[in-house]
């Protein structure tokens, strides 16, 4: 920028015009200049109200007014030509800067020549006023701090001290977040020795007026007494804050809410890139990092798109919020997407279209940093990392590379590029010899990607190769990622690209499509290394016994392949691997076994947690889907792999004993025969376990607890529960209502059983009492005996998906037996608890309700597919309870904002809905309940 020069005296005057104090605009704008800051009307404005002010007091409020407006109008000048213009950053953060330093410069003006003036300072009263930080670098987002530096020759004298504080004072009127230090140069220098944030914002100081040969010094000291010979410490000082900020914001690039600032990929990291450079090359801006022989013209342009990407987002999040904000929140997502001009289109919301370029610039941010590093060590600034000079063995590694800081690369360029199977080879090499590939590698594999074409996608060398890095190495994660980041994956294979950087707005996945995958595959390894034999002892078992490994492998790579597109993504999944299966090289059966698993990879997960596996057909019906035991091994693997591969936490106890039971009772089916699998059998075997439980029984107490219950009691329940419920209704009176409730570690729950004189709508008044206590209910079932009890058992979890810490269950014992006595109302207290929190209020999740007559022998299965809340499950059951149908079980799957409850159900004459009237006006009500619900839940 062009920088302004001393003020000087204005004609017949004794003291500086302000345009001579105000600094010129330091390039393009969004908007006219004299929009942002129409420097002859405020000047002639600042004049009139001076003339009017009879006091310091008067004049200093009188001075506020007038910037007050000019800040408003500047303001909303720049706001409107943002919404024109909404990803045009660069010039709307210059014009926010520019209106700051117009306002800081007034105010100091102001200072010094009205309030403070002193026509012939003595060389000790000189003061220059610096702006720092993202302030300093020209960057200003709407609610940006002012940090500023008010710097004094030797020492801070009174006067300086008082037109500091006056300054200070018109700033908080004019409601700016000024951040500020009062120092001497001298003062600059030793704080910078002490302190690495002070250091960096010292690189970034901007004269903004004073005295200019004050500023000059200033830097000049810094670049000989500081910065000089320092480089190496303040880089590892750099580093090791960017780490640190990596593990406070999640410590991966995909984190669903990503603070675009300070996150992995975000503004932070190209700030610590440029200081840096700037500290080691004396970069003044990004274009020099060109200069410097840090990037190439192509990877400059890339820094400079994913900056104006980032800008024009964080721009877009403070307009939207009416404050300073950087955490793009999932309500935020939306509006930003909107106000950025994103729309629906592809079948998939403007929102992940958004989410997919922020992921993808986030990615690219990480490569430049990473080539930016290694340049340093190339020349010898940042040290190695510590393990690799700790092992310095060389391995073995192919003729055509070397090792350049301990790190892959190619010896001739044009050598390794008249093969073009090298593009491939290069990944085995660094997976086999356990080397990071070199900077010049990457550079060289993303500006060739065009040499990965068709002929190179049917080479059965290249089909080796690739299907190698899958199996050979252990560690097929590593090169994957990397494949991936450079482009080479989606190069190698095509449909592959589609998915990259794919965000899915839920509150259930965790990652990207292309992240998740990655992360499926690397749970595989896990498992195939036996470093999750305890945690998941069913996979491992499975593997160790043999699969084929090429199959699970592939299936596992194209199991999400589908995503993103109009229709069921298993489907379209199915269809793309139905092409690329036999491109990879695998036989005619294997291609079939790996489109059956991409089709179905979905079915294990949804039988296991929306079906009662306790019926007999559930099993013999999904027995028949898998037709053999290979598939069912196969999708129990991809199955237990997929669900840990979407989130921190999603895979629990809960799920892996679902999933476990239901292996085990298929493989059972598949092996004895489908009839095997039968109520009567169950029923046998329930009774039996449970007489070799009551061993301090009598005989006639054992026959009046085993003769009490109908058969879907003995069929419906695990072991522990009938248990339970046999000391619970041992003695039990009329008006008694008992409860056990305890942690149930299998299952990662907190199980409470409950036994009382049945009555209509037991299950509804139950499912209320555990809402209010912020309960979400997992699994429930209830049954009736023959001698007039409910016995009725809930699984249930806190709001983090934990069982109920032991502390908390004498409040939850509490507000069940209210309720059940009729001392709260649930329906009435639940109006205040049922809400949706402001983050979570963008999530639309479209009602879907379907009656199935044939899933089960004896119940209707009535599935609700619907957007969740506190109340849901209470007033679900509520309208059953009021149309007369009986709940026998019910299962709830929860997938972020997203929840499907399934019951199980029979008619006042226990019979199946039969009746097509029936079951559509239940329906419509259904529907109804969870419309009024909704918005009662988003009302304020």
């Amino acid at each position: 920028m062009t920088l302004h020069q001393e003020p000087s005296v204005a004609p017949g005057s004794e003291t500086p015009a302000l345009a001579s104090f105000l600094p010129t605009p330091p390039g393009t704008l969004i908007c006219a200049e004299d929009a942002v800051f129409n420097v002859t009307e405020v000047a002639a404005a600042l004049e009139a109200c001076w003339q009017d002010a009879a006091d310091a007091a008067a004049l200093r409020k009188a001075t506020v007014k007038v910037l007050h407006d000019a800040q408003e109008r500047g303001r909303a000048a720049i706001a409107s030509a943002m919404t024109e213009a909404p990803r045009n950053a660069r010039p709307a953060l210059r014009a926010y800067a520019w209106l700051t330093d117009c306002l800081v410069t007034s105010v100091l003006f102001t200072a010094m020549t009205r309030l403070h003036p002193n026509p012939n300072p003595s060389e000790g009263e000189r003061i220059a006023v610096l702006a720092v930080g993202g302030y300093g670098r020209g960057e200003m987002s709407p609610y940006s701090d002012v940090d500023l530096l008010f710097l004094a020759p030797h020492k801070i004298t009174g006067w300086i001290e008082s037109v500091v504080e006056s300054m200070l004072y018109m700033f908080w009127d004019l409601h700016l977040k000024v951040g500020h230090s009062t120092r001497t140069i001298r003062d600059c220098i030793r704080l910078g020795r002490e302190d690495f944030t002070i250091r960096t914002a010292m690189l970034e100081l901007r004269f903004l007026a004073g005295n200019r040969k004050l500023a000059t010094q200033l830097h000049q000291q810094l670049r000989d007494e500081l910065f000089r010979n320092t480089a190496r410490e303040f880089i590892e000082a750099k580093l090791e804050e960017r780490a640190s900020r990596h593990r406070k914001q999640g410590g991966q690039r995909y984190v669903v809410e990503p603070n675009i600032k300070e996150g992995k990929g975000g503004l932070r990291d190209l700030h610590t890139l440029f200081w840096i450079a700037k500290y080691v090359h004396g970069v003044r801006n990004a274009a020099d990092l060109v200069k410097a022989g840090v990037f190439t013209p192509e990877e400059y342009r890339q820094f400079e798109e994913a900056e104006t990407f980032l800008h024009a987002a964080r721009n877009a999040l403070h307009i939207i919020a009416g404050r300073p904000m950087d955490q793009l929140t999932f309500d935020m997502q939306v509006e930003v997407a909107d106000r950025l001009g994103y729309i629906d289109h592809s079948g998939r919301p403007a929102v992940e279209h958004f989410m997919q370029d922020y992921f993808r610039h986030a990615t690219r941010v990480g490569e430049l940093t990473r080539i930016f590093l290694t340049s340093l060590e190339a020349q010898h600034v940042k040290q190695e990392p510590a393990l690799q000079r700790l092992f310095k063995r060389r391995r073995k590694i192919g003729d055509q590379y070397e090792l350049v800081h301990n790190r892959l690369n190619v010896r001739d360029r044009q050598a390794f590029l008249s093969d073009k199977l090298n593009l491939l080879r290069v990944f085995e090499e660094a997976l086999r010899t356990g080397y990071l590939l070199h900077p010049d590698v990457m550079r060289l594999i993303s500006a060739n990607l065009g040499m990965i074409d068709n002929d190179m996608r049917t080479d059965p060398e290249a089909q080796r190769i690739f299907i190698d890095l899958l199996l050979k190495h252990g560690n097929p994660e590593r090169s994957l990622r990397r494949m991936n980041e450079l482009g080479a994956l989606g190069a190698f294979i095509p449909e592959f690209q589609h998915i990259v950087a794919m965000m899915q707005f839920n509150m259930y996945h965790s990652y990207t499509v292309d992240e998740h995958t990655i992360q499926v595959i690397s749970n595989l390894a896990e498992i195939e290394r036996g470093e999750l034999e305890e945690a998941l002892p069913l996979a491992t078992r499975i593997l160790k016994s043999g699969v084929n490994r090429r199959v699970l492998y592939i299936a596992m790579l194209l199991h999400d392949i589908g995503k993103g597109r109009n229709e069921d993504h298993s489907v379209i999944g199915a269809q793309i691997a139905r092409k690329v299966a036999p491109r990879l090289g695998l036989k005619p059966a294997e291609c079939e076994t790996v489109e059956w698993l991409v089709r179905y990879h979905l079915l294990m997960s949804d039988i296991a947690q929306k079906r009662d596996i306790a019926d007999p057909r559930t099993v013999r019906d999904f027995a028949k889907a898998v037709k053999t035991r290979e598939r069912l091994d196969l999708l129990t693997v991809l199955t237990v792999c997929d669900i840990r591969g979407v989130g921190p936490g999603v895979w629990n106890n809960w799920k892996a004993t679902l999933i476990r039971n239901l292996h085990a009772q298929t493989a059972y089916a598949l092996e004895h025969g489908l009839e095997e699998i039968n109520r009567d059998a169950r029923e046998g075997e329930a009774k039996k376990e449970l007489r070799s439980r009551l061993t301090d029984w009598s005989a006639a107490d054992k026959r009046t607890e085993l003769q009490r219950h109908y058969s879907t009691y003995w069929q419906g329940l695990p072991f522990a529960a009938h248990e339970i419920f046999a000391g619970l209704l041992r003695d039990i009176q009329p008006d008694e209502i008992r409860i056990d409730v305890h942690q149930d570690e299998d299952r990662d729950a907190t199980r409470a059983c409950f036994a009382l004189s049945d009555h209509h709508g037991i299950f509804s008044r139950l499912a209320g009492a555990l809402a209010l206590v912020g309960a979400n209910v997992v699994d429930a079932r209830t049954y009736t005996s023959k001698d007039g009890y409910a016995t009725a058992v809930f699984w249930i979890q806190d709001k983090d998906g934990n069982p109920y810490e032991n502390a908390r269950l004498p409040r939850l014992r509490q507000m069940i037996e209210k309720t059940l006595r009729g001392e709260v109302l649930a329906k009435d207290a639940l109006k205040s608890r049922d809400k949706i929190k402001k983050r979570e209020s963008k999530f639309d999740v479209p009602t879907s309700i379907s009656f199935d007559n044939e899933g089960s022998e004896i119940f209707t299965i009535i599935e609700v597919d619907t957007r969740d809340r506190p109340g849901l499950l209470y007033d679900l059951t509520r309208v059953l309870a009021e149309n007369a149908i009986s709940i026998v079980t019910a299962q709830i799957a929860t997938y972020g904002a997203q929840v499907v409850d399934v019951f199980y159900v029979k008619d006042m004459f226990g019979m199946k809905l039969h009746a097509e009237s029936k079951r559509k006006s239940l329906e419509k009500k259904l529907r109804e309940a969870i419309v009024t619900g909704a918005k009662q839940a988003h009302s304020e």
